[in-house]
């Protein structure tokens, strides 16, 4: 996608050129993973014009692969980021409608072709809320998958602006069926699946007690390997606490928390996330281990503009093992 934002704190109405910044969710998470040494590939399909062509080689530039990209259509998606500061929240308004990914088509790609030789596919939650047809191929990719044993993740993100709960569940909760590793907030557990933890978020209680009851009905529902949840504590657009929890089925793990304080940029927080827990779960010999990184990961996102989380696993792992103090590297 491409995303135009005011430069720094300004609002929509201060300012009369908008930065241009390519990103959106499974982008975001496919440029985690090639920056963590993985060989990843972005499906989806983007015009042949010269904004087509930049978000292309947005993605070249960082590593990504680009071969199952289709060609054609008018449109690429666009959203506008007003970054918030303090109690002023950040805000998000779409300009979606008729992107080339939301009128593609079942022979626009041979999900077979994609998945041959894959060891993990993710998609998030929001690709079927741009479209009906866009929720077919999601189905289609999803099936092409579980035919190659291919590892299948997604991250619930649920976006009000794209559709309703009952849109949401009608279309999610048949996907979980092909999904092995579920990531998701309690707000994306409610709206999209309809499971609600016992704990007041908005008041600030993330105690990991609350969702052990839903993580385990989850997973017994859907057959899920792995739930994991963010709990992101906000006292203010520019103050977070974040950690995560984990369950395998047997055993549940809590990560560390951090005070995020300040925040650079939000956006790309939780595909950062899911990037790094991706790789944890690829790399590490316990989800414990997965699940440190992942949150040091998106830690870090907070600290960069744009969608794009731009570290190393080497600063990843830096951050887990306990170096917080931002001292100069020299």
């Amino acid at each position: 996608m491409l995303r135009l934002s005011p430069a720094g704190q300004y609002r929509f109405v201060q300012v009369e050129q908008f930065d241009v910044i390519f990103g959106g969710g499974e982008a975001n998470v496919a440029v985690s993973l090639a920056n963590y040494g993985h060989d990843a590939y972005f499906v989806s399909k983007l015009p042949k014009h010269e904004i087509g062509q930049s978000v292309v080689n947005a993605l070249r530039r960082y590593g990504v692969r680009t071969d199952f990209i289709a060609r054609g259509g008018d449109r690429v998606g666009i959203y506008y980021c007003e970054t918030g500061a303090s109690m002023r929240s950040s805000k998000v308004i779409y300009d979606r409608a008729h992107s080339a990914i939301s009128e593609a088509d079942p022979e626009d790609f041979d999900f077979d072709a994609i998945m041959e030789g894959a060891d993990w596919f993710h998609w998030s939650g929001i690709t079927p809320a741009i479209s009906d047809k866009a929720a077919k191929l999601t189905e289609l990719a999803c099936q092409a998958a579980k035919r190659h044993g291919v590892t299948v993740s997604v991250d619930l993100n649920f976006r009000k602006k794209l559709w309703t709960k009952e849109k949401a569940q009608s279309i999610m909760r048949p996907l979980m069926n092909y999904v092995d590793v579920c990531i998701g907030n309690e707000e994306d557990a409610e709206l999209c699946l309809g499971f609600k933890p016992d704990a007041d978020v908005e008041g600030g209680q993330t105690a990991a007690e609350g969702y052990k009851g839903i993580f385990k009905a989850m997973a017994k529902e859907f057959g899920f390997k792995y739930v994991i949840s963010t709990l992101r504590e906000s006292f203010s657009a520019t103050h977070n606490g974040w950690k995560a929890m984990i369950y395998n089925g047997s055993e549940f793990y809590e990560s560390r928390r951090y005070d995020i304080d300040p925040i650079i940029d939000r956006v790309g927080g939780g595909d950062s996330f899911s990037g790094g827990i991706i790789h944890g779960l690829l790399t590490k010999p316990t989800q414990g281990e997965a699940l440190e990184f992942a949150v040091a990961a998106s830690a870090l996102k907070h600290t960069i503009p744009g969608d794009f989380n731009m570290v190393t696993a080497e600063e990843v792992e830096a951050l887990a093992g306990g170096s917080a103090n931002g001292r100069v590297q020299r």
